[in-house]
């Protein structure tokens, strides 16, 4: 089809605003899918997108669309990832469109990750097709979300479309905003080809399947390609187009078009995204700007309850990394829990996400460690080192000092919570930086904050202060040197190195009071005392001790001499001291996840 024909556009909303919805609804008026094979979030495959009602694998779609006038046009539906955690992977989608729908919720209005998608909409220079879905229902106010579109993004509120995705209602509006006001693609045919690679898949049959966007020039079936950031020239085994699923196309994805390359490679490390696909007897001069390496930024022990499992873990996390290149990992030993692997991960929903697939689809019984950052330690000798797991810091004499992530956050509430919102941030060493009212009812809070103190239960917390009406959006802004150090757990004198944290020195007491009394809770007692204690270095600030298991061995003296009580009393001192040396303390799950829930109010 000729370029002036094809639209490609992407919808962008945040969490649970009806883009799935809005996107089926489409599939069906165009007449791609039919209403027998109609589901709900049709393009949404796996079963934890439709529990949690986030799309977290993008995918894409072509349409064909038969204007009023009788012009036909071909419409590329890019879906992207519904959640903060996959900026990245958002960013690289909508690089491969020219416009974007705003889908935006007529009771709740604008939110948190609707405006951060949308600054991104911006920066690549899409053109915006406001919408406002659920209209249906009762509470909906369609009219004064219009205006506050209006008012934060500079939209006029009379372009604004009222749809209901749900039934349907005038959602063939979307379709020919679509094509009125999302320009054609502009690439050149006779240049050498350029495909930005927005996403990809591994089939065990294929291998990996790049989806891809051409911006210029053509790329034949059967012509080998190049990956220009990593090198590696190709033979594609296939070559086609979604419509929905994947249907093989014998001619070649012309400038303009979208579609997927099975490139034969079996590691999906090797293709990764925002990389360009070129000829490889004629490649392109530069690649497509903005290709970066996705670099995990929370860090985890993934641990299997059984020990033998540990080889199932490991076959598991292959897989697993077949479909998701994001997802790193190494090997590593505990004292406590034996072998396992230090996983990095996106942000903490990439973590849940990983650790239910895990569980789910290869049924295994996990302990995950507390989460941690990426620090970056400057030592005495100069050298600088970045470690994700608190027991990979060196000794505090060596250590110059320790520069820890943080992030700017902006917190979109109703005013009533603006109080206990200021309240959790500067509890967690949060630092202000601007308030803006939004409306009379709504406000826009700015901070920066430590990203160690965001991974633990900061969003829980949010919504439980909030009556789950905030909403939150958070990026990367800088590494700093804070006054930081280890907290060390010791169970019965022995240091647990799965429960060691890096915390502020200022919170380190009220921490490893906490943790101890906590600890004390889910460890079970024994048949001898056991000590917790929260130390830093050789210093102990906090001890519980889980009392003994007693037998009363006083029980048949029914008179005598106090010295034949003592006698028996310093004979089970001495077993149980004996018993001690000997015994060994089982830590449960629990104890773990109390390290993750952990919290000063606590």
């Amino acid at each position: 089809m000729d370029q002036s024909h094809i639209r490609n556009f992407c919808i962008i909303a945040h969490i649970d605003h009806g883009k799935s919805t809005l996107a089926d609804r489409l599939l069906v008026q165009t007449g791609t899918i039919t209403e027998r094979e109609m589901r709900e979030q049709v393009l949404d495959d796996m079963d934890l997108e439709r529990e949690k009602g986030v799309t977290i694998k993008a995918s894409a779609v072509r349409m064909f669309y038969t204007a009023p006038g009788g012009q036909a046009y071909e419409l590329n539906l890019i879906d992207t990832p519904g959640h903060v955690d996959f900026t990245y992977e958002v960013s690289r989608a909508l690089q491969a469109c020219e416009g974007a729908v705003l889908v935006v919720d007529a009771v709740q209005g604008v939110q948190a990750q609707t405006l951060a998608n949308l600054y991104m909409a911006i920066d690549a220079d899409l053109e915006i097709i406001p919408v406002v879905n659920k209209i249906d229902l009762p509470s909906a106010d369609p009219d004064a979300v219009a205006e506050e579109i209006e008012k934060l993004v500079g939209l006029p509120a009379e372009e604004v479309i009222p749809v209901s995705a749900k039934t349907g209602l005038n959602t063939d509006a979307v379709l020919e905003a679509v094509v009125q006001r999302v320009p054609p693609p502009k690439g050149d045919p006779e240049a050498p080809l350029r495909a930005l690679i927005f996403d990809s898949h591994y089939d065990s049959y294929k291998g990996v399947v790049a989806y891809v966007r051409v911006i210029d020039g053509e790329a034949p079936p059967n012509r080998r390609l190049m990956l220009m950031a990593e090198g590696i020239v190709v033979e594609p085994l296939e070559m086609g187009v979604f419509a929905p699923r994947m249907t093989p196309i014998d001619e070649p994805l012309r400038a303009g078009e979208v579609g997927y390359v099975a490139t034969g490679l079996k590691d999906v490390k090797q293709v990764r995204v925002g990389d360009t696909l070129s000829l490889a007897s004629r490649p392109a001069k530069r690649p497509l700007p903005g290709y970066q390496p996705a670099k995990p930024m929370v860090f985890a022990g993934i641990y299997p309850v059984e020990s033998d499992d540990f080889m199932d873990l490991r076959d598991a996390l292959d897989k697993l990394r077949l479909n998701d290149a994001s997802l790193t990992y190494q090997p590593e030993t505990s004292v406590a829990l034996g072998f396992g692997f230090r996983v990095g991960f996106l942000g903490l929903f990439h973590m849940e996400i990983v650790q239910e697939r895990l569980e789910r689809e290869y049924s295994l019984n996990l302990i995950a460690t507390a989460p941690s950052v990426a620090y970056r330690v400057l030592l005495t000798n100069g050298e600088e080192i970045e470690i994700d797991s608190p027991a990979e810091l060196p000794e505090p004499n060596f250590v110059e000092e320790i520069r820890e992530p943080w992030m700017e956050i902006q917190v979109w509430t109703p005013s009533d919570y603006i109080g206990p919102i200021m309240d959790l941030v500067t509890s967690r060493r949060g630092v202000f930086r601007k308030m803006e009212y939004l409306d009379e009812k709504r406000v826009q809070l700015t901070y920066e904050l430590p990203l160690a103190e965001l991974i633990v239960d900061f969003y829980d917390q949010l919504k439980s202060r909030t009556r789950g009406y905030a909403s939150l959006d958070y990026r990367f802004l800088d590494y700093r040197a804070e006054e930081l150090v280890k907290l060390d757990l010791l169970v019965n004198e022995e240091p647990v190195d799965a429960l060691s944290i890096i915390v502020h020195r200022n919170f380190a007491y009220q921490k490893g009071d906490a943790l101890t009394r906590k600890l004390k809770q889910v460890i079970p007692r024994q048949m001898f005392k056991v000590p917790i204690q929260a130390s830093i270095g050789n210093r102990i600030i906090a001890r519980q001790t889980v009392p003994a298991l007693r037998k009363d061995v006083l029980a048949k003296c029914y008179g005598g001499d106090v010295t034949r009580k003592r006698k028996l009393l310093e004979k089970q001192k001495e077993g149980k001291k004996r018993m001690k040396m000997l015994g060994s303390v089982e830590i449960p799950q629990e104890a773990f996840m109390a390290v993750l829930k952990l919290n000063e109010g606590e």
